[in-house]
Order: C-alpha cells, then sequence, then structure tokens
C-alpha cells in the first residue's frame, strides 16, 4: 500500500517525501480534531472503579490492616 502512495506521488525523492510528511500529518491532524473526540465518550477510560473509601485508600497514608494510632 505504501509503495502504491509512494509511486502514484508527484515529483523526485525529495518531493514525495515532503508530500508525505504532510500527509501524514493532515491525518494525524483528522485523528486529533475529529476521530478521537467522537470516539472518547465510547471509550471506557473514565468507567473508575477504584473509590479510595476502604480501609487505608489511596491519599490516607495509613496501609491496610494498619490501625491508625500504630500508624503515627
Amino acid at each position: 500500500m505504501y509503495g502504491w502512495i509512494w509511486r502514484h506521488l508527484p515529483g523526485n525523492a525529495w518531493i514525495r517525501a515532503l508530500i508525505s510528511l504532510v500527509l501524514l500529518l493532515a491525518v494525524v491532524y483528522g485523528l486529533f480534531q475529529y476521530v478521537f473526540p467522537w470516539a472518547e465518550p465510547l471509550l471506557p477510560f473514565n468507567d473508575v472503579t477504584v473509590d479510595g473509601a476502604g480501609d487505608g485508600g489511596a491519599g490516607t497514608g495509613v496501609a491496610p490492616g494498619v490501625e491508625e494510632e500504630t500508624a503515627r
């Protein structure tokens, strides 16, 4: 596929490389501006199952199973 694209681009190797770079940047721009924002709500990255409310949860500074008085 890449060979087909390379053969069909006009110009010598330097011009083809420049056009290929512009095409690559256009694809990346399209992905970041349109495809990724559209797909973000469909992906489960914000489905957090750990809430830190248990024994020694996140941010308490106390290891699980250790009483708070002995941890000081």
